[in-house]
């Protein structure tokens, strides 16, 4: 059901034609190195463009790469090049570019080393040369990674972080993020210019209407309402009410509605091809638009949690945000502001509505809220706090410019009870005090809601940013100033 595509890089070997006739076997030496690169590759599909020596191979080679469609190229250093091997795909490919020179010996026994030794350990001699091939194009500067080819593990995890990164970019390409309803009224900072989200992220924004969703509601079968309520049973913790007066009994006319709702919204997902959903919808009286549209939260929860975002109170930014932190591994919840605690130093993070039941610390909960705070209706929520551990926050905002940006801290989630308000909620710790932290977030300038991941997502957010060419803040990164 996912609506995203899977990452394409391309790989390319290059070497100097010259050396062939000199040096009997070094080009076939050196294009090994290509193949055991190759094998780094774990996330993203790989495509073999070859091995380019001079001006007209790498024309055979970029064309090769055009045609593929690739997100990202990596290019294997197997030993001096000149810089017209390069100046095809610095000039004509648009895509993130990856030098990658993985020398073979970690150092040269000089007493025995021969040129040929030599030519087979020159990985890093052409990158400065290439480096400044890009930079007089007005090319985007490609990235580098140097290492030993013995450090195998380094390797891995230096290739793994572009990989989530590049997924994060191929997500939007081609992608479209459904709009259903309207942003919860009097947010001024969550509405979005449908037109400059394209604009920034490469992906289309279809417009929905709530009457679809209704009848793909409707429409659903006694079986795969049957089966969905069997698939949350065995998912969720079913409580009984808490003490918040708020909570009563999850009845089977509840589930029976709520997976109902499920199967209607993944229909609309289907139907659509569509990569992440932003939703709202404000009914009057009980009618059966806001008795749907408020009976959503498993289902999207559901949705979010196999990899198509959902944002509650048609937040589209943070949509993308939550499918960014998706695709770099940190799962990614809906979340917001929420108390702070001065005796444990801890800031709770969470909301009601969407949320990826993946990273929940435990099996996470399904409470039934007589009325959702601030919004109409009634009906089945889910409640649960994030896996104790490293955890990133990821906003997409808009400056003053009209441009977008993003936003990102990591700290840690803490073990400790949370409150039963059918809510997820998250204690988290900061490498600053709670206070100072909330003062350094609201002073990066983001949008009230934000992408609630595990791990430490830093290096992938980054790195996304850089080759989106989009402005990214780390809120504890700058100085700042408590008065």
């Amino acid at each position: 059901m996912i609506h995203t595509r899977r990452a394409r890089v391309g790989i390319v070997g290059m070497g100097h034609f010259v050396y062939w006739p000199q040096f009997e076997g070094l080009v076939d030496e050196l294009k090994q190195k290509q193949k055991i690169d190759a094998k780094y590759f774990r996330e993203c599909e790989v495509v073999d463009l070859g091995f380019a020596d001079d001006i007209d191979s790498s024309i055979v080679c970029l064309k090769k790469a055009l045609a593929a469609d690739l997100d990202a190229l990596f290019i294997v250093m197997s030993t001096y090049i000149t810089s017209q091997v390069v100046f095809p795909f610095a000039k004509y490919l648009r895509v993130p570019q990856i030098l990658l020179a993985l020398q073979p010996l970690e150092a040269l026994d000089y007493s025995k080393t021969t040129t040929y030794m030599q030519l087979c350990n020159d990985d890093i001699c052409s990158l400065p040369e290439f480096a400044g091939v890009y930079e007089r194009l007005g090319a985007k500067k490609p990235y580098i990674i140097v290492e030993t080819a013995s450090n195998t593990e380094r390797i891995a995890e230096r290739i793994s972080v572009y990989e989530r990164a590049i997924s994060a970019v191929a997500a939007f390409k081609y992608a479209k993020f459904g709009y259903l309803g309207h942003t919860y009224d009097g947010m001024y900072d969550m509405n979005t210019d449908p037109t400059a989200f394209a604009g920034c992220f490469g992906a289309h924004v279809k417009q929905l209407e709530i009457c679809e969703l209704v009848e793909y509601v409707h429409s659903a079968t006694e079986a795969e309402v049957r089966a969905r309520i069997d698939e949350i049973k065995s998912i969720f913790d079913i409580r009984e009410p808490s003490n918040d007066p708020l909570t009563e009994y999850v009845h089977d006319a509840d589930l029976e509605l709520a997976a109902r709702c499920s199967v209607g919204l993944d229909r609309l997902v289907e139907v659509h091809g569509l990569a992440a959903l932003a939703y709202f919808y404000k009914g009057e009286n009980g009618n059966r638009y806001e008795q749907i549209a408020s009976n959503l939260i498993i289902g999207n929860s559901l949705l979010t949690s196999r990899g198509i975002p959902l944002a509650g109170e048609a937040d589209l930014k943070t949509a993308a945000a939550m499918l960014i932190m998706s695709k770099v591994g940190g799962g990614g919840s809906f979340a917001e502001l929420h108390p702070f605690d001065v005796r444990d130093d801890i800031v709770l993070i969470g909301h009601d509505g969407p949320h990826n039941i993946n990273i929940s610390n435990e099996k996470p909960v399904l409470r039934k809220l007589k009325k959702f705070h601030g919004k109409p209706g009634a009906g089945v929520s889910v409640e649960f706090k994030l896996k104790t551990g490293s955890i990133s926050l990821l906003s997409c905002s808009v400056g003053g410019d009209g441009r977008f940006k993003l936003i990102s801290a990591v700290g840690e989630s803490m073990p400790g009870a949370i409150p039963a308000t059918g809510n997820t909620n998250t204690k988290c710790r900061f490498s600053v005090p709670a206070t100072e932290f909330v003062e350094r977030w609201c002073a990066a300038g983001p949008t009230h809601h934000l992408a609630l991941g595990v791990g430490d997502r830093s290096r992938e957010i980054s790195l996304f940013c850089d080759m989106m060419g989009i402005k990214h803040i780390d809120a504890l990164g700058a100085p700042f100033d408590v008065i």
